[in-house]
Parts: structure tokens; C-alpha cells; sequence
């Protein structure tokens, strides 16, 4: 998802603090008038879905800063980073642009983004581990998390109903168990279990469940890890899930999930949480039997506690090139503050901070993903973490272990040899 940026981009040893815009007077740095103007990019998501919410920050800023101008622009995601590539060449930078936050390291370790006052933004000291993680690089913040959306397990009642299991699972052994059951009962090419072998976010769980890691960092360098006997513990148990459970193809990512779920030959997935209402959809159950007969739950690990979760998500990020940059922080406080947290979760998201989800937790509609969250992990926030992406190490391992072709401990030691080769490389 990281992008090379079209030009080298000149740092600006700035840091910005809500605070310095507090006078309600434009700062020496900030541009326009004396009430300053303000261009802010956002994906579609938050112009179809919670356009109040931003109109909510534009009116909080409009009213310590009388007559400032904010201007939106809004983008879907594959354009969204080619525009500001091109842009970010030139001098006409937006000052605050949503990211996905497995974007914002690419970004970072370029310079792109103008370091930030983490302790100016409210409920800065509780966000979610993970997005904190994806706004941090070298012990600075260069982003605000906006909101996150997690991963859940997701099952089908009545089929795991036939098979004498009544009740969501609350520990790894009664998910076998039931895993066993169904398996056992369908039989032939059913998958009990539908988990992609390419599928990293759900295998990097596995190995985070068992105290294991993709790469640790030690004075400054970082170092592939996936063959520690924690990390191998973990790719076996994935293995075994593979092995069992999945019988379609092994070579296949995640990215159709929730189709070949909607066509009934499985019982159980491990996805974001929106999958399995999109694989009930009318247009995607095409079994005609899922709809009504789903339910989400949160996944045990083998561990004894529950799994880990790749944390997905936005960040609000401000460019080192804006000379808004004061300005565009206040907004962005106004944006993802206690009010904006409470609309966004209102339209279904996860909040970015620890406060605002235990509040979920009580509420049946959003127990499941909130209490998932609870415990995430998030990629190595490492230089060259980009390039081990982009040549696809991880899924390439588990290929190789899914389909038999490499033991894990051979698959293990491959992929970390591999990482090692570029993962401190800016």
C-alpha cells in the first residue's frame, strides 16, 4: 500500500502543538489571512458516510478563528496517494490528509509529514496500541489516529447448530472442538474453517499469540524474527488450522473471502469485521442460506487469551510542506477529539482510543469488536518495512508452508533472511 513519493521532500524541524494556535490568531507560520486558510483531503468515506462530522470541525475551528477558510477535497483510495505523491513535488500541499495507517510509514521515513505534539490531541495517552504504532517512527508522532476497524470470527449458526455446537466459542479448545465437529459431519471439500493461506494479518496473529514477532528492533536496527521458536510456534498452529479445517486453494489470499464464504462451503472466517455481513448480502450469498445465520465472536487463541488483531484503520496526517501546519492540527483535533469519537462510533466504527471502546463493550451490537481490539498488534515500524511488503515475504511463506512445499522452520528461516536483507533500508 506504500507508495515512493516523486520527490525528495525538504524536512521542516517543526513540531506542532494544537496550543500555538490557541490565541485564535494566525501564527507566523501559517498562511492566508489573519484568520489563515485550511485545505483538508479525506477519503469519500467521510463524505458519504459522517459529512456532519465534518462540518461539526469546521464549525469548532470557524469559531476561535473567525473568517478562516476551509477547503475539502475528497478521494477514493487508489487515487488518493498518486495525487498526493504528485503534489507533494510541488508547493501546493494539502495541510491535513487522511491515511490508511499501513501507509503512514513509507511517508515517515520520506520526511513527507511534519512531526506533531502527540499530548496536544485528546485521548492522545489512551489510544489503541496498534494506532499509536502507526503514527510513530523514531520516537516522534507524525499522525493522529482517526478510527479503526478490527477483525473478528465469524461463523455459521446453523451449521455449526447441526452439528451439536450451540454456542459461540470462548476458548481455542472449544473452537477446535467445534471446528472438529463440523468438520467432521460435511466432510469431503467443505472448509469448517475458510482461512486463505496467504492470509499474513491472520498468520502474524497466530505468531503474536505465542509471543512471537515478524522483526524486533535492538539499538537502532531492526532484525526478522519469524524463526524464534515463539514465531514458529505460532506458524505451526496456522498450519494446522490450514491443514484441517481449509480445503479450498491454498495459493489464494484473503481479498475474495467474503465471496467464497457467501457460496456456503464453509462454516467459520477470520476477517475484518464487516465480511460477513457483506458475504449475506443478496448479491454475495449465493448459497441463499447465510443471511440470518451469522454471527460474529471474538477469537480465542491458543494461548489462553484472546488473539491479537491487526488493528486497520485512518491517521490525519500533516504535510511538512504546509504552512497551515498549527491550524491544521487544531482542526484535526476538533475532527477526532471526545465529539468527533462519539459520532464516528455512532456510524459503526471503532474509536481510536481505550476510553472511548470499554464503552462499546457494554452495548451487544458492539461488544465483539470492541472487546477483539482490545488486544492488536501492528507491522514493524521499520525503514524498509515497505520493501518487505512490496515483495510479498510473508505471504510467499506461508504459501510455502500451507501447501507443504517447505517445512515452517525451513519457510521461517527463508522469509527472515529475506527480510533482513531490506527491512533497514530507507
Amino acid at each position: 500500500m506504500k507508495r515512493k513519493l516523486a520527490a525528495a521532500i525538504c524536512i521542516a524541524g517543526m513540531t506542532v502543538s494544537v496550543a500555538a494556535c490557541g490565541d485564535g490568531k494566525d501564527s507566523g507560520a501559517d498562511k492566508g489571512s489573519e484568520a489563515g486558510e485550511l485545505t483538508v483531503w479525506l477519503t469519500v468515506d467521510a463524505q458519504n458516510n459522517w459529512p456532519d462530522l465534518v462540518k461539526a470541525a469546521d464549525a469548532a475551528v470557524a469559531k476561535k478563528h473567525p473568517g478562516v477558510k476551509i477547503t475539502h477535497e475528497y478521494y477514493g483510495w487508489p487515487d488518493k496517494n498518486a495525487k498526493l505523491d504528485a503534489v507533494l513535488a510541488t508547493d501546493k500541499a494539502p495541510d491535513v490528509v487522511e491515511m490508511g495507517n499501513t501507509e503512514m510509514l513509507g511517508y515517515m521515513v520520506k520526511g513527507a509529514f511534519a512531526p506533531l505534539d502527540a499530548s496536544a490531541f485528546d485521548n492522545s495517552s489512551a489510544w489503541l496500541d496498534g494506532l499509536k504504532a502507526s503514527v510513530s517512527y523514531e520516537g516522534k508522532t507524525y499522525g493522529v489516529p482517526y478510527y479503526a476497524g478490527g477483525r473478528v470470527g465469524n461463523w455459521r449458526k446453523d451449521l455449526f447448530a447441526s452439528a451439536g455446537v450451540k454456542a459461540a466459542p470462548k476458548t481455542y479448545a472449544e473452537l477446535t472442538a467445534a471446528l472438529d465437529k463440523l468438520q467432521k459431519k460435511e466432510g469431503g471439500k467443505f472448509s469448517a474453517w475458510y482461512q486463505p493461506t496467504r492470509d499474513w494479518y491472520a498468520a502474524m496473529s497466530f505468531v503474536y499469540d505465542a509471543g512471537g514477532s515478524i522483526a524486533v528492533e535492538s539499538g537502532g536496527e531492526w532484525k526478522a524474527n519469524l524463526s524464534s521458536p515463539e514465531s514458529v510456534k505460532g506458524l505451526t498452529e496456522f498450519k494446522n488450522v490450514v491443514d484441517k479445517y481449509m480445503h479450498g486453494d491454498k495459493t489464494k489470499d484473503e481479498s475474495d473471502r467474503y465471496i467464497v464464504y457467501g457460496q456456503g462451503k464453509s462454516g467459520m472466517i477470520f476477517g475484518a469485521a464487516w465480511e460477513g455481513a457483506t458475504a449475506e448480502a443478496p448479491e454475495n450469498d449465493k448459497s441463499g442460506k447465510l443471511k440470518g445465520n451469522l454471527e460474529n465472536f471474538v477469537m480465542p487463541g491458543p494461548s489462553g487469551k484472546n488473539l491479537p488483531v491487526f488493528l486497520g484503520g485512518s491517521d490525519l496526517a500533516v504535510p511538512v510542506k504546509s504552512d497551515a501546519r498549527a491550524l491544521a492540527a487544531e482542526w484535526i483535533n476538533a475532527f477526532t477529539g471526545p465529539a468527533g469519537q462519539k459520532g464516528l462510533m455512532a456510524k459503526g466504527n471503532l474509536p481510536n482510543n481505550k476510553t472511548d471502546l470499554a464503552t462499546l463493550k457494554n452495548d451487544a451490537a458492539t461488544a465483539v469488536p470492541a472487546t477483539a481490539a482490545e488486544s492488536n498488534w501492528f507491522v514493524p515500524m521499520a525503514p524498509g518495512w515497505g520493501q518487505v511488503e512490496k515483495a510479498q515475504i510473508l505471504q510467499t511463506m506461508l504459501q510455502s508452508i500451507g501447501t507443504g512445499k517447505k517445512t515452517v522452520a525451513a519457510a521461517a528461516k527463508e522469509a527472515d533472511a529475506a527480510i533482513d536483507k531490506v527491512i533497514n533500508t530507507k
